[in-house]
């Protein structure tokens, strides 16, 4: 097998990109055993495109069981959680998760009562995972 990060990640969406969004947007549920035996590491990827008003506050939320969810506390990441407006927007936003929870989702709080909002999405890249290469769908 060739040395590549195509057998060590394996992508997971958790918003998908739509927009564009002026409420608080959950994400979806993904569950770091997948896959016969799990991701050892994950990193959080928000990509934003034009955010024309408001403040879209990204949280990382992490669960043992996917139902009891907390903010990841700021000793489990690396980077931090951005505020996106229009001055940061049209980049992809890196957050690295180092804690040991099952499973992880964003969520992104919109506020200042955006009137046209913004177009963000946000996946979390699994990494290093306990069987390689990882199985894709």
């Amino acid at each position: 097998m060739r040395p590549s990060l195509y057998n060590v990640a394996l992508v997971k969406s958790t918003i998908l990109p739509a927009g564009p969004r002026t409420t608080t947007t959950t994400g979806t549920t993904v569950d770091r055993m997948t896959d016969e035996g799990g991701f050892r590491s994950a990193l959080i990827a928000v990509h934003a495109g034009v955010v024309t008003d408001g403040t879209h506050t990204v949280e990382v939320q992490d669960s043992p069981n996917g139902s009891d969810w907390t903010a990841v506390a700021n000793e489990f990441l690396q980077g931090s959680e951005p505020a996106i407006t229009s001055a940061n927007d049209d980049r992809v936003h890196e957050i690295g998760y180092t804690g040991h929870q099952r499973y992880l989702r964003v969520v992104v709080t919109a506020s200042g009562t955006p009137s046209t909002g913004g177009i963000y999405g946000a996946m979390v890249i699994l990494g290093w995972p306990r069987k390689m290469p990882p199985s894709r769908a």
